[in-house]
């Protein structure tokens, strides 16, 4: 009988399982396009047996045109080597439509179909994930990052727990980070043993990096083979997102209580760094476009924490190099070749984080700050010299190194080895001293061996209770970049210290050559980094402005619309003053130079189209004016001269006046493009800049149809909604039912930052009555979006009314939406909305 241990599951041929999930169906086609596989549930999907397909030619099946759309994305595809994804695909002999995804073998193209699935709300799933990264890029740590993707994917794929998983150097794996629904028990810095992910699932999650388990009780459907003869060598399914699971992992989950889950791999310079981790209590389907979504955002995870990591290693690089040059420096003394070795441990000491460092040299041993004695150095040295090889080693177990090490109560536990000669014989040893914690392990890490009902193979475990373990004699681990700086110390020491200590007479001058040409290499290293991360930031970048200054610019844009939208929807959309934009647009950027701007002729309102288009072109005019025009000076002032001509439309006239002389643009950037294209683009019109030296000159001519001849403003109508409401205590727990992601996640983090301790988001009607009724103490208070797709929240308010929980609506139709009777004193506020603006509502809301 085979002996059965841990490496079992390691040895599990889980990509030749044979089945795939009943979710989709399969096809395989040979390289000229006949049927060679199909999976036995296919009839479920299509009018067709299994049998009626094998080996007929695929345009029995898949109409012209969607073979040649996929085709056309095999165009991108190499054997092994990723995954494309089709949408809305049309089969014969159904209505329906189907997305597919494809990938290649040596032998065989796999097409796996999934019903397509509603694309409501899916439009912008992009441009979430491409806000949410430029959110996270700004955040200040790694951790707040952990936090911010966690939520991101959960709100985008609806599990009730999403968790991200990161592997340590022994293969075990922790929970960084944590968004779950309320009330489920939380995994939160949870380790889990390495044998939990085997081998060969690691090396799939790197080959396919968002997997799907949608129902942990089923078993799959069987792929059938059109060669009866070699059914028995099932199809590699390495590459495959339908992929069924292995009856082990699969009796894992339901011991822990999971109904579905899914998991996306985050991969650093091609290594498995971690995995964001989705469970849901029930079975559970994402559409291929959301999951692709969350593929996509896993990918640009991947590089929002290279690049944090990139930016750590730069600052060591910067310390290397400084310490470097100091140490070479101090080579022009007739120090001693120890000595210097000495002064070289402690400069990098700090780098390194050590508790102490030994130099050994022949019979010589230099020691500072925590070291073993003697004995235990030698016998160290001993240990290591019996390792492969002539490289930098380390390990945060000494005591697993050398059979009955004391190095004493807290006193090196862990160890980096630096050799410093040809022969493995001299080091210099950097010491970390011991760190007693304690390890809160999901379950016993050191499960026993049992048989079950999957023959001799190891029985998932059914604990997932905390099992704690205090960690004794052993030290923080050291770091891959802790290893570059001690390789880098070597090289320098190896090439150019031991050289030239040894031949500080005669060899002086070729030493120098040595260690110019060392800190060369270095400062080209150091600069190749450098190069690399400006280069991910450019790509990242549409213009060529720093990450800081292009969400700047951004944000000033977008608030200029805002302001824009506000004076459109404070007159019910209609016409609104050319006037007050002006004047909203100087108060808000040129404070106490708003007065510089001059206004003559007739008011004029515009209508909205032309409201909005404008606000972006006088937005980019004044920031140009107060950054390079006649504001940006004491005495400069701007004259705007309104006229209507002889067609009935608007002609502006803009003349910077008294400013620095003004010189063209060397280069055309986006806020020129505005400038010059928006109103002829969008309203038909004509524009014309120019820039003599005495000031920017700048003409607009509006079309008849967007301008409207007033004596004065429209006034807005009366604001419903109380504003005498009883003020509240800051309430630490809320419900947010809020269907826009992203705005969702600010209120989250508004609330947060004001002390809230409890936040619950949903986007829908149903999940907020599950969130209310669920609780045993009532929320606090409640932020409802009046909107939420084909449904209001307004039945949500009656029931908070009901039980006298304080809430307000926020609206993206501003503060005058009608709703019921009932509801008409509730305070209203309109987005977009912020801190200020929250806080106001603890002393208005209802």
């Amino acid at each position: 009988m085979e002996q059965v241990d841990l490496t079992n599951c390691d040895r599990e041929p889980i990509h030749l399982l044979g089945k795939i999930q009943s979710f989709g169906f399969l096809v395989a086609v040979t390289p000229d396009w006949f049927i060679s596989h199909v999976s036995d549930n296919v009839s479920g999907f299509l009018p067709f047996a299994p049998e009626e397909m094998l080996g007929k030619h695929s345009l029995d099946f898949i109409p012209a045109q969607s073979v040649h759309a996929i085709r056309n994305r095999l165009q991108f595809l190499q054997p092994r080597r990723g995954v494309e994804v089709l949408y809305d695909l049309k089969l014969e002999g159904v209505d329906d439509h189907f997305d597919v995804s494809i990938h290649a073998l040596e032998t065989n193209i796999i097409l796996e179909f999934e019903p397509a699935r509603s694309l409501e709300g899916e439009s912008n799933d992009t441009a979430n994930v491409r806000n949410a990264i430029d959110r996270m890029a700004e955040l200040p740590d790694v951790n707040s990052i952990y936090s911010q993707a966690v939520r991101f994917i959960k709100m985008i794929t609806g599990f009730d727990r999403v968790m991200l998983y990161k592997f340590a150097t022994d293969g075990s794996g922790e929970v960084v980070a944590e968004a779950k629904r309320h009330g489920m028990e939380p995994f939160l810095n949870l380790r889990y043993p390495a044998t939990d992910i085997p081998k060969q699932a690691r090396a799939l999650y790197l080959e396919n990096p968002i997997r799907l388990i949608a129902d942990v009780h089923e078993d799959g459907a069987p792929v059938l083979h059109l060669d009866k003869a070699e059914t028995d060598v099932p199809i590699d399914l390495s590459g495959s997102r339908l992929r069924s699971v292995s009856p082990i992992h699969l009796e894992y989950l339901r011991n822990m209580g999971v109904g579905a889950s899914m998991s996306i791999s985050v991969i650093l310079h091609g290594e498995l760094w971690g995995l964001i981790a989705c469970h849901h209590n029930s079975p559970l389907v994402p559409g291929m476009r959301a999951r692709n979504c969350a593929l996509l955002f896993g990918q640009m995870l991947s590089l929002v924490l290279q690049s944090r990591l990139a930016e750590e290693e730069r600052s060591k690089d910067a310390r290397v190099a400084q310490l470097t040059t100091e140490i070479s420096r101090a080579l022009t003394s007739n120090s001693s070749s120890p000595q210097l070795l000495r002064s070289s441990a402690e400069a990098f000491c700090e780098v390194l984080q050590a508790d102490g460092f030994s130099v050994v040299q022949e019979d010589i041993i230099l020691n500072s700050g925590k070291t073993p004695d003697e004995d235990g150095i030698l016998a160290l040295c001993e240990e290591v010299n019996k390792l492969p090889g002539n490289e930098v080693f380390a390990t945060n177990h000494i005591a697993a190194l050398v059979g009955g090490w004391d190095g004493g109560p807290g006193v090196a536990a862990g160890v980096l080895a630096i050799p410093i000669s040809r022969s493995p014989r001299d080091y210099i040893l950097f010491y970390r001293e011991e760190l007693e914690r304690k390890v809160k392990w999901a379950g016993n890490p050191e499960k026993p061996v049992t048989y079950g009902p999957n023959g001799a193979r190891l029985t998932p475990r059914k604990s997932f209770e905390t099992w704690q373990v205090t960690v004794r004699e052993q030290s923080t681990d050291w770091t891959a970049g802790d290893l570059r700086v001690a390789s880098q110390l070597r090289i320098m020491l190896l090439e150019v210290v031991l050289r030239m200590a040894d031949e500080a007479g005669r060899q002086r001058k070729v030493a120098n050559e040595k260690q110019e040409l060392l800190i060369a290499e270095l400062n080209h290293r150091v600069r190749n980094i450098l190069g690399l991360v400006r280069g991910l930031i450019s790509q990242s970048n549409s213009g060529t402005d720093t990450t800081a200054e292009f969400v700047r610019k951004l944000d000033s844009r977008v608030q200029s619309l805002a302001r824009a939208h506000d004076q459109i929807t404070r007159h019910n959309w209609s016409p609104a003053s050319f006037s007050g934009l002006i004047e909203t647009e100087a108060e808000s950027y040129l404070l106490d130079k708003k007065d510089r701007v001059i206004i003559s002729g007739p008011q004029i309102l515009l209508t909205p189209p032309a409201f909005s288009a404008l606000a972006l072109v006088m937005h980019e005019m004044i920031t140009n004016s107060a950054k390079y025009g006649a504001i940006s000076d004491q005495h400069g002032t701007v004259e705007i001269g309104l006229t209507i001509n002889d067609d009935d439309g608007l002609d502006i006239a803009w003349r910077d006046v008294g400013g620095p002389p003004v010189k063209p643009p060397q280069r055309r950037g986006f806020g020129s493009t505005i400038i010059e294209r928006t109103v002829p683009f969008e309203l038909k019109g004509e524009a014309a800049i120019d820039y003599p030296s005495e000031g920017v000159q700048a003409s607009f001519r509006i079309p008849k149809e967007f301008v409207i001849l007033g004596e004065a403003d429209f006034v807005a109508p009366e604001k419903k909604g109380r504003t005498d409401i009883q003020k509240i205590d800051a309430p630490q727990a809320v419900l947010i039912v809020e269907d826009n992601l992203i705005i969702a996640m600010d209120a989250e983090d508004i609330f947060r930052g004001l002390g809230t301790e409890e936040v619950s988001v949903v986007a829908t009607v149903d999940a907020a009555y599950e969130e209310i009724d669920s609780r045993e103490r009532p929320f606090d208070f409640a932020l409802l979006d009046i909107n939420l797709g084909s449904e209001t929240s307004y039945g949500i308010a009656s029931r908070l009314l009901e039980m006298n929980v304080p809430f307000a609506f926020a609206s993206g139709y501003g503060e005058d939406v009608d709703g019921p009777k009932e509801l008409m004193e509730v305070f209203r506020i309109s987005k977009p909305y912020d801190k200020d603006t929250i806080t106001s509502l603890f002393q208005t809301a209802t």
